[in-house]
């Protein structure tokens, strides 16, 4: 009898945390040695839609009925404060923080499991560089801090499902809907920009994406000839009131500049495979990121496999395994109050901001200079798909398991001690 394991998380939703809650899922599916349930998960308004017929190997163990037993192993994919312990041996996995600190909820819930793991060296860092001091009578009796092992383990990339497209292949493609669309933009230079546009003021939001497009309007206003912007993003949701807002917000930046390029908004859901062809595309020639922080970093992992250069901060999870692209100065700085998120991203916390005249020179330089920027992409791809990659990724995920989480009784070999050969009298009948 396999020993039973619960696994809670986002499974079902369009979020990053629900890629990684499925990788991982399917990760200790393949190691076939629980009996596995699954307590599917909101993740703040994200769609809950990711699960399609294809994904039955995840949704036939999703639990919707009636109380479950305590489990041998608890797996919980969320953010620490909210870490329960509900097995024999408790796991909680995270993908950290992308600031300095992190509240001390988080270190309280990562002190109630057994184990923690995040994606990133920063993530880690973070965590255990985090100590908080416990008065009494204006004295510190004693310090906060994160007591249990904190292990890393990278997000790794589904190559099957991310690689390269040659060009004449792509064209080959067909009537593919996304393709369809990005055929109808007449630059033929688009650098792509991805991620949600969160809370906080101009060039306070976690990925500066307000930022980023106002560099690139300076960058390119008033030339003859200029490149355009892919912008994929949404607040949470992929409504119409969201798409509007998001238009409006790109319209009151390029509204400061004569003869802006054009920023196109790529609205709603994509599936992974259209995605692909989304960095594929041979009009995107560059990712662009003026991200202030990342617990990882999933889309820059996702689009190196496409072979095309980078251009982004370097700082945070990210550098783990973006070790050739257009690296971004600037200084590591205060959290703006506008993006201060309760018990999450605290006002005493910083993150790192770019150099704006730097990152402008460093757009025109990849325009301009494409040619000789290339070859960044290609050792990336290189890099990624060759360390950072699932099957890397479940081979350790297989490895932190067999170093922390107890055996069952089952699987543990018994030590008897072992005895000479003895030689024993021979028996008579009484009165032989």
């Amino acid at each position: 009898m396999k020993p039973f394991l619960i696994f809670q998380g986002p499974v079902a939703t369009r979020s990053g945390y629900g890629d990684h809650s499925r990788d991982l899922l399917r990760s200790i599916i393949a190691m076939n040695k629980y009996d596995i349930k699954v307590i599917s998960l909101r993740w703040g308004n994200t769609p809950m839609n990711a699960l399609g017929p294809d994904d039955s190997d995840i949704s036939s163990l999703i639990h919707t009925q009636g109380n479950l037993p305590s489990p041998d192993v608890f797996v919980q994919v969320s953010v620490p404060n909210e870490f329960q312990r509900h097995g024999k041996y408790n796991i909680g996995i995270t993908a950290g923080m992308e600031t300095t600190l992190v509240h001390q909820d988080w270190i309280e819930g990562c002190n109630r499991m057994d184990l923690v793991v995040v994606p990133s060296e920063h993530a880690k860092n973070v965590l255990l560089n985090t100590v908080y001091s416990k008065m009494q009578d204006g004295k510190e009796v004693d310090k906060l801090l994160v007591r249990k092992p904190v292990e890393v383990l990278f997000e790794g990339v589904d190559t099957d499902t991310y690689f390269e497209i040659k060009k004449h292949d792509y064209q080959k493609l067909g009537d593919a809907t996304i393709k369809e669309s990005l055929d109808t933009i007449p630059e033929d230079f688009c650098f792509l920009q991805m991620g949600h546009w969160l809370q906080g003021d101009h060039g306070h939001d976690r990925k500066d994406i307000g930022g980023c497009i106002e560099t690139f309007c300076k960058a390119f206003s008033g030339r003859s000839k200029k490149p355009a912007m892919i912008l994929k993003t949404s607040h949470a949701t992929f409504s119409i009131l969201d798409r509007e807002d998001m238009i409006q917000k790109v319209e009151n930046i390029r509204a400061h500049f004569k003869d802006a390029p054009n920023v196109y908004l790529l609205h709603g859901e994509l599936t992974d495979s259209e995605v692909n062809l989304l960095y594929n595309h041979p009009k995107v020639k560059s990712m662009v990121s003026f991200t202030h922080g990342e617990g990882y970093g999933r889309p820059l992992a996702e689009f190196s496999t496409s072979g095309k250069p980078i251009i982004s901060t370097w700082w945070s999870g990210h550098k783990d395994f973006l070790k050739h692209s257009v690296r971004l100065v600037g200084q590591v700085g205060q959290i703006h109050e506008s993006a201060v998120w309760d018990k999450v991203i605290i006002p005493e916390s910083q993150w790192f901001y770019v150099n704006y005249k730097f990152a402008q020179k460093a757009l025109q330089d990849m325009y301009s200079k494409y040619k000789n920027q290339k070859e960044l992409g290609r050792r990336q791809k290189y890099y990624i798909t060759n360390n950072f990659d699932l099957k890397t990724m479940d081979k350790k995920f297989v490895e932190l398991f067999s170093k922390y989480v107890p055996k069952p009784v089952s699987e543990m070999a018994l030590d008897l001690p072992s005895f000479d050969s003895m030689e024993l009298p021979t028996l008579q009948k009484a009165g032989e």
